[in-house]
Parts: C-alpha cells; structure tokens; sequence
C-alpha cells in the first residue's frame, strides 16, 4: 500500500491565537525578570519567521511577507499601475487613428447627428453619382459664398472626396438647413425639397455643367392624358407635361417592379358619376384617364410607397411585404412613343428603411461605385463592401435576397450616340431601331424594407465626353487622396482639404506619443517596484533593516504616481516602533530602503521618519506587559467571581451578608465572554431594582426581580461598576438583604391591584352577560318581536376590549359611550337613521342577518340593548328600535334566492298554497331611515372613489379560458403574490382619470399582450372600449382586474406603437416646415444667418 505525500501544512499559516499566546508568555517572562532581551524583542516584533514565498495575499501577522502586494507576471488589476494596458490607454481618451480611412478606395460615411440617418442616405446617394458630383465641384467660388447651403454641400462632398478621415461631420450642412437634429423626416420629401432648393441656388452659377445639373440628371417630364370614348380626342390638359424628379409607384398588392409601373401608367375608365365632359362632343362622355411618360432622365428614381393610412385607426402603417426589382431596367416600352431603341437602365442605389414604425426606423443605403462596379453599404459612419451584389456576395438573408433569373429580349450593346441624351431626358425622336436582338439573362432581388431605388441609364456613363476638374496648382503626393474617378478638387477646397488632412494627422501622431510615453512610464514604475520588491526581504537576523508602513508600501506598489514616504502610521507617541503595530508594517533591507530615497528612474521618495531596526519602543513594551498583567488578573478573578454567580442562579444556599442585584442584570453578566478589563456593561447591576424615591423597588414591579449575592461578589461588582461610571453612584445603590421596599411604590402598587381586579371583574361580567355578542355569533330573530340596532364597529371594539387578555390588555381600548354613539347615527336635520339595517337571510329554517365587523349595523336583543345602556351610558328611550314584519312582494325583484322565510310560513307551505313564497320580511326601524340623506352620504363617497389618484390596482393575466372563483368575485390579491397558479399578477398605478387605452399599454407592457387582443374584466363583467376612463367604468383603488388573450392579432413591439402616439401628439405631419426647405426668402438674404 502506498503513502501519497501530505500536503496540507504546505504555506499553513499560524492562527492568531496562537502569536497572541506566544506574546503573552513573553510578557510574563519579561514581568517576572523585569527586563527585556534581544530574544524577546525578536520574539515579538516576530523577526524570526521566515520569508514567504509564493502566498497568493499579503500575511498581516508576517513583517517578513512582501507577497501579495503585485499581482503575478501575468496578471492584472481593476485600477492603478497594474492594470490591463488596454485599459490603461482607453483613459487616454478615443484614437483617432481608429477613424482613419482604411483606403483611397473605400468611401467615408456621414456622422448621425440623432435622427439625420435619411439626409446621410440621400446625400451618400447623390455624392456617389459621378456626374452631380462633377457638376457641384464646378460652382464658381463667388456663387458659393452667396449660397451658404451650395457651399456646405461642396464642401461635404471634398471632405468625401478627400479627407483621410473614415466618416465626416454632417453637421454643417444639416444646420445650414436649418434641420432639426433629432426628428425623423422621409427620406423621399428630403430628396424633392433638396432638388429644388438646390435648383435655386444653381440658377446664379454661369458653368453651363453646374447651372442645370439637377434638371439635366433628375429631371424628366409626364402628362395626364384623358381621351374621349367617343370621339376619341385628348383633352387639351392631356398636352401639356409636368416635371417628375422620381416616380412614386404603389406597391400594396403588388410584388414587382414591372407591376408597380404597369399600375403606375394603366388606364382608368371614367364612367358613370365620373364621366368626363368633352368639348367636341358638347356632353358628359365616358372617358379614359392614363399618365404618359413622355421623356425619362438620366437617373431615374423610383419611391416605393410602403406607407399607408388606416381610415379605420387614422393611423399609418408600414408595408413589409416583398418587393422584387431587377438589375437592369428597359424603360423604352414605358414611354408614350416608343424608342427606335430600347433604354437601359442599371441599378445604381438602393436606399433601405429598416424598422416597421412608420415615423421612426433606420434608413441606410446600398450604392453602387460606377468606376468599379462594387456596391457598398452607408450606414450613417459606418461603410461596408458589399462586392458585386446590392445586398452582399452570398447573401442568405430571409428578407433581402436574389429571387429569380428572367430572360429579356433586347438590342445587342450599341454605340455611343450624341443624339440619346440632350439636356434632362431621352427624346423619343432622336432614337432609331437597332436591327439586330440578344437575348441577356436579368437579375432580380427582392426586398421588404426598399424604400426607394435609383437606376442610371446605361449609355448616360459610356457615351459622349467625359467632363473633368481641373486642380488648380500642383497637388503634392500625401497631401491629399489622390484624385479617383478622374476627378480632382477646386483649389479653394484643396487647400482647406490639406489643412483638415494636416490636422487630423497630427492629432493622431500627437495621441501615438502621448501613448507611448504613457505606456513608458508604466513599465519602468512595474521594473522599478518588482525591483525593489526583490530586494526587500531580510534574509538573515544579522543584516541591518529598517521599518515600513504596510499602507503605504501598498500605495505605492499599487499607485502609477506614488507620495512620499509616510511611516507616522506606525509610530507611537514616543516616536519609537510599537509592538502593536506589527501587523501593519514590513522589514525591508537597507538596500531596498536606499532604493526608495535616492533616485530610481524618474521618481524621488522622500519623506519618513527614518525607523531602523533599533527603533522599538521599549516603554510601549512596559505599558503593554503591565496591561497584560492587570487583564490576567481580572480574568482570573471574574473566573472565580462567575462561579459564585452561577450558585447564586442556580439557588445554593449561601452564608454570610447578602446583597440584592437585578436578576436579568445578573443572567446577562453570566452570558458575556470572558474579558480583559471591566465594560459598560458591567455598570448598574441594581439601577432597575431602584425605584425613583432611592430605595428598593417592591418585588411586584415589573423588571424588579432580584437575587441575593454573597459579600465578595458584590464588592467584585461594585469595584467595577464604579470603575466604568464613577459618576454614576445612582446605577450601584448598595441594597443589603434586610432592606425594606419601598413604602410609597407600594402603595401605589396595591391601588393598581385593586383596578385591575375591578376591571377584570367587569369584562367577565360583560362576557358572561351579552355571551352570544362576545363570541360574535349571529343571533336568530323572529317576525313581530322587539330588537335594537347597534354600530357593528362599536361592537367590534366592545369584544376586542373584553376579550382582551396578557399583553394585549394595553392596546385595547375601551369603546365610547352610547349615547354620542347612537347620536351619531341620526341626521340633524330630520333626526332620522342615518345607515340601513342589516340583510336578513334564511339558513336552517332560522332568520339571520349579515353582520359586517366593519361597517353597518347590528341587530341585538332588547335585554343586551338594557345592559348596555346601564353599563356605557345609554339611554334606553332613544335606541334604534328595530322590529320585523312580513309584506306582500307579489312585484317585488328578489335579491337572490336565499330570501329569508320564517319556519312558521315554510310549514305552512302546503296550507296556504304557496301564499308564503310571496312575502319576504322587512325590517320596520324607530326611527325612520333617511333615505335623503344617505343618498347625499353615498353620492358624496361615490364621487370620492371616483375622484381618486396614483392608487393601485391589481391585474392578472389569466392563461385559460375562465379565472379562478376568487377573481370572478373580486377578492384581493396580496401584493407580495406575484406568481399564481392560474397567471401572472401585477399592481399598476392608476388614476380615476386613466383612460382604458392607457391601461392596456401598462398591460402590453406588463404581460407582452397586445392592445388590441386584451378581453378586459372585472369580475364577470368585460370592459370595452379605449377611450372612457377607469372612474366611467367603476374601476376603483384596490379592484382586482383580469384579463386573457384572445391571440387574434399578430403581437408586434410597443415600441411601434408608443413611436407612432408620440409622432402624433408632436404634429409630425409638420415635416420639414420652418427650415431652409420650405422656405421662400432666397437664399442669399439668409446667407448670413446659415454661415452662423
């Protein structure tokens, strides 16, 4: 059999008890020879243990331990010098060298300024369109100081052009128009109200290029057609056309391109109360009307209209479904007058709403680099490639996704033609027909959140001349980007180009080395307190040493700027080295204490005091042997003292004089722990047993039980109490055993005896007298017999009072006298009864009423009504006098079916042929009730209920189909019952004022169930509506509601709908009123105000 090798001790550390029995034996050693040795000075400054090594934390009891104190080679801390370097740098503040642009290549995004993510989209959309591009470069530098809005537009695209930054700042040019940062506006109004306030401000420009850019790109033109059925004349509104800057198609119903412009240029008939007035005919004739491409641009944009409105809600919704569209467009068929050649269109841009809120959402774009063919995404400032695909090279995404592969018929690729193109559309006329077809495979996506998409026509790129910028002056390589695309930047942008460029690259030069330097001076502070560390242990009882402050050799290990050496925290009053302090301080070697006050490195520790190792405190020693001896001999002492206590607890007979202390004082003393010096809690062992007169307290009082002690205890307890409170002579009062009590607190002691037997004679008499009315069970009563009515509250507080009995005796309070009672209950003005009697039902053959302990009142027999007048100060003559009697209900509605019936009328059933069925019995009072007046009382507290606010009520979401017995009743539901076995339960804090919508978004909220599929109830009765409120609805404070799910409509997030209530209480239907936009004052007066 083998042994395995033990390693339990290995590093086992000592206990503390252990070190402190070792110092006090070397106390007593040094009490006895009165003197201290070497030995014993090593012995409990504890120098003679040995080095640690490997301990994962710092030994407090070790002067010798230096572990602990840095973290391992490799590892870390949360704060400080030894702290992970990457989080070190990140207190340095951002990089910016991380929004640096990877390459020439790759195009930078736009900074979100809060909700400006569809101006980036439009603008990304435009900036990539070589042509506008080349077009807003051309602007004389004289026209964009007059238009403040062209100038921050050129200069956003030369920052896109050519800063080395990977996103730029939006914010000028978002605030030269005047735009509000934080609202969401549509994407497609932007772009509309964009095109024509840039149209403006190009109208002042003389470069023929610049001047009608927009129109020579965007624009193309349409006319409504309508023609007469009969005569089959156009009307003479059908010639004249209209200017389109993008074609806004349905899309509801429809799942592609084709079918969205197919709907778009149909034909509708008009006919019926529609028909159409022609002049030719002179009469009202049936019609058609149609929309007629008449020229197409260059670009050519399509709007995609995925919002709807619901007449139903007035509410607009997002369209979500599918949409397919194709890579390559042929629009010749499109035209009102066909093309001798076909047009072809290629996708350029696909601008993306993402989010299914109408007035919220994301918009990003997916745009194609017409130099290279690659698509990218523009996420605000974040730019991705796409590579050849609109959504991405393999694609698997379930919404956005090459659907199908169609084969269209069109002419072979032909050669550029001056004559396609002229000015801002493609004039039907100067086409001819290419004799010759291919046949070329299109591709086609799909998508459910393409807002708008933007294709380029073909031979708009290939053909004619391509324009170029000339670079005013000789551009330096690194300067900036390196003109791409064949387009280069005016001078004026240029140079504020370079010094943008010149700055950001300095910033991140400057960051580079400050990060260094940082990082420098991190590792030589780690080199310097490992180095230290190192050489800090004593290794031998012969090498000179010197003491240190554990806190502050902490801070400094720990801290990257350290403070000067500071050892006053381990100095007594004498200026010496104690040896209590020993669990706070280290022994370190002359070189390490050399280290630390000369210079390492870059750092300078001054400071002190010096303590060299024959710096101990010799009288802090003396003071601390003589304390050690005075605590031995108070313990040994109170050992012997306890032992007597206990006798005296346990009831030995004791000889000798005897002293009175407190029992509970005395039982408390024996539980406490065995302590070196006396406390405060050995004070006042006779203080309760001391009455307020200066003698001893009669035995009777309550806390005043004691215990006779023997002579030796209490001079043991006197001589401490007095040690603790010497002030204090009233706490220790001597009470020798014949002390008599108290003359006067026994006095009064025997007058309160005398009360309570009295009184506990009166409430067994009142038990016995009213025996039913303490029990609280219902008495029975009969038809033509006098009764009386009291406060079911009063006599509920009457059984509290006489059923009290132990410690409940002093909260029960004793009831008020009848007569304000019974005056109470009658109105002022008529002196009738101001509360209806109680409800009288049949159980058993027996007539019982409920009784409320809360509220109402309370039939009582004319005996009890006596014995309470003569014993609480009634008067007999003016009770409520109550007497039942039975009427003829032949028309009366019965309440329930438990109505009351007298034995005598049920056994006489089959005489009288049922006649009993008829008659039910009523309670005849004196006085009358005051119908009048409770009826104002109940109004009044009615409107109360109704009027309440932030009270809460509880509603649970019931899984099955019928709630459990004690919601259909209304119970309550504790607070603290969250989870049940039936659902969920929740308290929400409603008002009397809350409407029920407003209830069920706490709800949607609360339990996931959307608005419109909450059946609401309370109790058996089901809440409609959304507009009335919780008071209209009798929903009261504390009410317990419930509510299932009818699973009927799709669940969707809250976070539409609170967006889509929001946006119409702020009026979104606004849009872009009251900036630069919409705004008919030119631009050049308000110059002035967009450059500020």
């Amino acid at each position: 059999m083998s042994h395995r090798p033990t390693t339990r001790s290995k590093n086992k550390r000592h206990k503390p008890d252990d070190d402190a029995r070792a110092t006090s034996e070397i106390f007593r050693k040094v009490h006895l020879a009165g003197q201290v040795s070497t030995g014993d000075v090593n012995q409990l400054y504890m120098i003679w243990k040995p080095v640690c090594q490997g301990c994962r934390v710092n030994t407090k009891d070790n002067p010798n331990c230096f572990c602990g104190l840095i973290p391992p080679p490799n590892g870390s801390r949360k704060s400080g010098l030894w702290q992970k370097t990457s989080e070190i740098v990140l207190t340095l503040g951002p990089d910016p060298s991380d929004d640096l642009r990877a390459s020439t290549d790759s195009p930078a995004g736009l900074t979100n300024l809060g909700a400006t993510c569809y101006a980036n989209s439009i603008l990304q959309c435009l900036y990539m369109n070589k042509s506008f591009r080349e077009g807003v470069f051309s602007v004389e530098l004289e026209v964009l100081k007059e238009q403040p809005v062209l100038d921050q537009l050129s200069r956003l695209f030369a920052q896109l052009h050519a800063s080395k930054m990977a996103f730029v700042d939006s914010a000028p040019f978002i605030k030269a128009l005047e735009l509000d940062n934080g609202v969401q506006q549509d994407s497609h109004e932007f772009l509309t109200l964009l095109f024509s306030l840039l149209e403006q401000c190009l109208s002042h420009s003389k470069v023929s290029k610049a001047k009608t850019i927009v129109q020579d790109l965007f624009c193309g033109r349409v006319s409504h057609v309508t023609m007469c059925s009969k005569c089959g004349k156009e009307s003479d509104a059908s010639s004249k056309t209209e200017d389109f800057y993008g074609l806004e198609l349905n899309i509801k119903g429809l799942k592609s391109l084709d079918e969205s412009l197919d709907d778009y240029l149909g034909v509708e008939d008009l006919q019926g109360d529609n028909q159409y007035y022609c002049e030719s005919c002179g009469t009202r004739v049936d019609a058609t009307r149609s929309i007629k491409l008449r020229s197409l641009p260059a670009v050519l944009n399509f709007q995609l209209k995925r919002c709807v409105f619901i007449p139903k809600t007035t509410t607009k919704k997002k369209i979500t479904s599918p949409f397919c569209f194709p890579r390559e467009l042929d629009m010749a068929r499109r035209l009102s007058e066909h093309p001798q050649l076909e047009l072809i269109y290629d996708l350029s841009a696909v601008l993306i709403h993402k989010g299914s809120a109408v007035n919220s959402g994301h918009y990003i774009a997916h745009i194609k680099d017409e130099s290279t063919g690659q698509w990218w995404e523009f996420d605000d400032e974040h730019v991705s490639n796409l590579g050849r695909h609109p959504f991405g090279e393999g694609s698997s995404n379930s919404v956005v996704k090459a659907v199908q592969t169609e084969t269209v018929d069109h002419p072979s690729c032909f050669e550029p033609m001056a004559a396609v193109v002229t000015g801002n559309h493609s004039d039907v006329g100067q086409l001819q027909l290419s004799e010759s077809n291919v046949v070329s495979h299109v591709e086609t996506f799909s998508s459910s959140d393409a807002y708008m998409l933007m294709y380029i026509l073909r031979h708009s790129k290939n053909g004619g001349e391509k324009a170029h910028i000339e670079f005013g002056g000789n551009m330096e390589k690194g300067d900036v980007v390196s003109p791409k695309n064949d387009i280069s930047l005016p001078i004026h942008l240029c140079e504020e180009l370079k010094q943008l460029n010149a700055s950001y690259l300095d910033a991140c030069q400057q960051y580079k080395l400050r990060k260094e330097l940082e990082l420098n001076c991190i590792m030589e502070r780690r080199q310097e307190v490992r180095s230290v560390l190192s050489e800090a242990p004593v290794q031998s009882l012969g090498e000179t040493y010197f003491w240190i402050s554990t806190d502050w050799l902490r801070q400094w290990a720990d801290n990257i700027t350290p403070s000067v050496i500071d050892n006053t925290s381990i100095q007594c009053l004498h200026g010496k080295v104690p040896v209590s302090k020993i669990s706070s301080m280290k022994r370190m070697t002359a070189k390490a204490w050399t280290m630390l006050l000369s210079k390492v490195s870059m750092c300078v520790y001054d400071g002190g005091p010096k303590l060299a190792q024959d710096d101990y405190c010799y009288d802090c020693l003396i003071e601390g042997v003589r304390t050690m001896v005075c605590a031995d001999s108070y313990r040994d002492r109170r050992t012997s003292m306890k032992e007597l206590a206990e006798a005296v607890v346990a009831g030995n007979c004791l000889d000798g004089t005897l002293y009175y202390v407190s029992k509970a004082w005395l039982h408390q003393w024996l539980r406490r722990k065995n302590i070196d010096s006396p406390c405060e809690a050995d004070a006042g062992p006779t203080a309760s047993i001391r009455c307020s007169h200066g003698e001893l307290v009669p035995e009777q009082a309550t806390g005043a039980r004691r215990l006779l002690v023997p002579e030796s205890l209490w001079l043991f307890f006197y001589e401490t109490a007095n040690a603790v409170k010497p002030d204090d002579p009233l706490g220790c009062s001597t009470f020798p055993s014949d002390s008599e009590p108290c003359a006067l607190c026994s006095m009064e002691l025997t007058e309160v005896a005398c009360s309570d037997n009295n009184l506990r004679e009166f409430k067994l008499k009142q038990r016995q007298d009213h025996e039913k009315l303490a029990s609280g069970k219902s008495i029975a009563v009969y038809p033509y017999c006098k009764y009386y009515m009291l406060p079911s509250s009063w006599l509920s507080k009457w059984r509290s009072y006489i059923t009290a009995s132990g410690k409940n005796v002093s909260s029960a309070v004793e009831p008020e006298t009848l007569k304000s009672v019974i005056a109470s209950l009658k109105c002022e003005k008529h002196s009738r009864l101001l509360e209806r009697p109680p409800d009288l039902i049949c159980k058993r053959n027996m007539i019982l009423q409920r009784v409320s302990t809360i509220d109402g009142l309370t039939i009582i027999t004319e005996n009890d009504w006596k014995l309470f007048c003569k014993d609480w100060g009634g008067m007999g003559e003016e009770g409520i006098s109550a007497e039942i009697e039975y009427i003829n209900s032949d028309n009366v509605i019965w309440p329930c079916e438990e109505m009351p019936i007298s034995e005598e009328h049920l056994n006489s059933h089959n005489e009288a042929n049922g006649e009993a069925e008829h008659k039910r019995p009523l309670i005849k009072t004196c006085p009358e009730i005051c119908e009048d007046c409770i009826g104002e009382r109940e109004s009044c507290e009615l409107m109360r209920k109704l009027n309440y606010s932030n009270e809460d009520i509880c509603v649970c979401f019931v899984h099955g189909k019928e709630p459990p017995r004690s919601i259909l009743e209304g119970c309550r539901i504790s607070k603290r019952s969250r989870k049940t076995t039936f659902g969920d339960t929740i308290n929400l804090n409603v008002s009397g004022s809350t409407s029920i919508y407003q209830l069920k978004m706490m709800i949607w909220e609360s339990f996931g169930v959307v608005k419109e599929n909450q059946i609401l109830h309370k109790g058996s009765r089901i809440i409609d509506g959304e507009s009335a409120t919780l008071a209209d609805v009798n929903v009261f404070p504390g009410d317990t509601l419930w509510v299932t799910d009818s699973e009927i409509h799709e669940n969707r997030d809250i976070a539409d709908e609170l967006s889509d209530q929001k946006m119409e209480v702020q009026q979104s239907e606004e849009g872009f009123r009251g900036t630069l936009l919409t705004s008919t004052i030119s631009s050049q007066i308000v110059s002035e105000a967009c450059l500020q």
